[in-house]
């Protein structure tokens, strides 16, 4: 599924992380930019990817800025975000939690 538009959630706070969904040609393009990527940028990649698969969403390119979240703040910035994208933040999709 494609985006309809793009979308940010988070902040560039400490604790926090910003993700930028944007609408793509062909498949899934991943920024990571993180002071604790050679440690964590594995797991912040999978969580931001498996909430994209239980959006189905996959033409994006994502754009992620963490400054120390936790899995839970990074998988919720990520919902927010899906949700921005693909204009149904008035209607979440439960299940996806």
């Amino acid at each position: 599924m494609q985006i309809k538009q793009s979308a940010l959630a988070g902040t560039l706070e400490s604790s926090d992380v910003q993700i930028m969904l944007s609408p793509a040609k062909q498949g899934i393009q991943f920024d990571l930019v993180s002071d604790v990527a050679k440690q964590f940028g594995d797991q912040i990649k999978a969580t931001v990817l498996a909430v994209l698969a239980a959006y189905d969403i996959d033409q994006v390119t994502v754009k992620v800025v963490d400054k120390g979240a936790l899995d839970p703040v990074i998988k919720a910035r990520a919902i927010t975000a899906c949700q921005r994208a693909l204009a149904i933040a008035d209607q979440p999709q439960w299940e996806v939690l």
